[in-house]
């Protein structure tokens, strides 16, 4: 099978959406010789900063001298930035292979097709145990009780954050979205868990208490502290270190390197070594594009997937910060493109009040769950900022471009996927479509 007709193929399978259950994904890994039970595993759940945290913690193991497989999604491109090892992405011949092997397992052994990440993800682990990792990075994509990964028995398993987002499949409340989350969390295994409100917390322990799980909680047992991620320290259980640097940008990745360095902590207790050296330069070198990502100057262009409320209101505070500074004195022009089943009106009305913010200009990516820029204007109505409404993202950046200045500021955000093609067009190349 050819690299694009294996895309058609996994693409298609989109159309059997989201179904609640593990038996799918476990019977197409039984098929497979049981690939996740290779490996050593960090799972790493959370509404926002579980794809940053697990960057952080396959690059620090990575530098420790192990071989590091990071699964995570979506992708911003390519298809193959969902599956590394020791951050070299799979190869189009690989995803070809692997989705061929999968489809004949799932035709010949299941009732009914596999769901696109039911898909992707037995790819990834089957990938993983041929490349002989020794450890896999594995990022949850939606919620976690029901989510495909969550067939893993893990070193360590990772909670990030908690917020709004996907609430017709998680709940709409905080407390439904934590319980979901929560099902990420196995008998007897530590639980690593992040900033989070007290209410959802309060679910989070719960249930570690239920499953006799030891609990580390941001704040109590571990934390960080510092003025951005450029310098700061981590004060751990037994781990402390000063003079930490990480070119991840944005006060909030504090949090997200403390609940690495943390879980790293309980897999050094459970006798994985892991050296100063190796979490400094870790830390140093992680690379996560798309996340408050300057890719050009004057204007100067930023790349923030923020989809939320708790995402935009930490770009919020970023762009803030960097105004009080004196590093951007200029217009904020926004060029955004978001989902239809996000908070439009929230996100957008956060954006319009940021200090600095002079236009709107609302998109789509191309993508079948992508708002209409009409939308998306109805969503900002009565916002007092300037709005203009573009078919695409190329033409969304002739007009930012049109009305910036030197000085000035474009950001990018909305969702990943109109990150992703607006890096295919600074990059000068083409996405693979129908991301998820």
């Amino acid at each position: 099978m050819e690299f694009e007709k294996s895309l058609q193929y996994l693409y298609a399978l989109q159309s059997h959406g989201i179904k609640p259950g593990l038996s799918r994904t476990e019977a197409l890994l039984g098929v497979l010789g049981s690939p996740h039970r290779s490996f050593r595993v960090f799972h790493v759940a959370g509404t926002n900063g579980k794809g940053s945290t697990a960057a952080m913690t396959a690059s620090m193991l990575a530098k420790q001298g192990y071989r590091v497989g990071l699964y995570t999604s979506p992708h911003l491109i390519d298809f193959t930035e969902r599956i590394q090892v020791n951050g070299a992405p799979i190869s189009h011949d690989r995803v070809a292979a692997l989705t061929e092997t999968v489809r004949n397992a799932a035709e010949s052994h299941l009732r009914e097709p596999p769901t696109f990440f039911e898909a992707t993800t037995a790819m990834a682990f089957a990938h993983f145990a041929e490349a002989a990792v020794e450890v896999g990075v594995i990022e949850v994509g939606l919620g976690g009780r029901f989510d495909a990964t969550n067939v893993v028995a893990p070193l360590v398993s990772v909670i990030t954050t908690i917020a709004m987002d996907h609430q017709q499949y998680l709940g709409d409340t905080l407390e439904a979205i934590a319980g979901e989350k929560a099902g990420i969390i196995k008998a007897r295994i530590p639980v690593v868990i992040g900033r989070i409100e007290a209410q959802p917390l309060s679910v989070l322990q719960a249930m570690a208490s239920e499953r006799e799980a030891p609990a580390r909680l941001l704040g109590r047992e571990f934390d960080t502290q510092g003025d951005s991620s450029a310098q700061f320290s981590y004060h751990g259980v037994s781990q402390h270190y000063d003079n930490l640097a990480c070119p991840l940008a944005g006060r909030h990745q504090l949090d997200n390197a403390a609940c690495a360095l943390a879980a790293l902590e309980v897999a050094q207790e459970q006798g994985m070594p892991i050296s100063e050296a190796s979490v400094r330069e870790g830390l140093r070198t992680v690379r996560w594009p798309g996340r408050l990502e300057t890719v050009a100057g004057q204007p100067q262009i930023l790349l923030d997937g923020a989809h939320n409320l708790q995402a935009a209101d930490v770009l919020a505070s970023y762009l803030t910060a960097q105004k009080a500074s004196g590093f951007h004195q200029g217009h904020l022009i926004f060029v955004v493109g978001m989902m239809r089943d996000k908070d439009r009106r929230g996100v957008l009305a956060r954006l319009a009040r940021i200090p600095g913010a002079s236009h709107l200009i609302l998109t789509k990516a191309r993508h079948p769950r992508a708002a209409e820029p009409e939308e998306l204007a109805q969503a900002a109505a009565g916002l007092e900022i300037p709005m203009d409404i573009t078919s695409s993202l190329p033409a969304a950046f002739a007009r930012a471009r049109a009305l910036a200045c030197r000085e000035d500021t474009i950001c990018v955000t909305g969702s990943l996927s109109v990150v992703g093609e607006a890096k295919a067009i600074l990059e000068k190349t083409t996405v693979s479509d129908l991301r998820v």
